[in-house]
């Protein structure tokens, strides 16, 4: 840790793993997906012990309250105990009808079957 127990944004969550490669943590600050106290920040901007980060990432957002400066990446086990998780639920997942599976050698579906087989997953009404 140096004097001013800082880091930048985009290296600290590389490091902790909230996503995977520092790129695309430096993506995510320059389209506005990091805030950090409720500011949006650059990926150089200085992060602190205590500051609360939001990060918008795959889909879902992540809350976290920084607990430890990380300047390199580490462990999963050791990156969790660098911030406290304070991110809502991730939504559940939706059930997905199962794929279809044709026998082998029988060919391409004719247009009944396909038909059939939309009408199995859900996608056309009966007639």
């Amino acid at each position: 840790m140096d004097a001013e127990g800082t880091v930048r944004v985009d290296v600290w969550i590389w490091s902790v793993r909230l996503t995977k490669t520092r790129s695309q943590a430096a993506a995510a600050c320059k389209a506005g997906h990091v805030r950090v106290n409720g500011e949006r920040v650059k990926p150089a901007h200085g992060l602190r012990v205590g500051d609360q980060l939001r990060l918008f990432h795959a889909g879902r957002e992540r809350v976290v309250v920084v607990s430890t400066i990380l300047r390199k990446r580490v462990g999963a086990p050791v990156a969790v105990q660098a911030y406290v998780d304070n991110s809502p639920p991730p939504p559940p997942r939706e059930f997905t009808a199962p794929v279809a599976i044709r026998d082998r050698g029988a060919g391409r579906p004719t247009k009944r079957d396909r038909r059939e087989l939309e009408r199995l997953q859900g996608g056309l009404p009966k007639p």
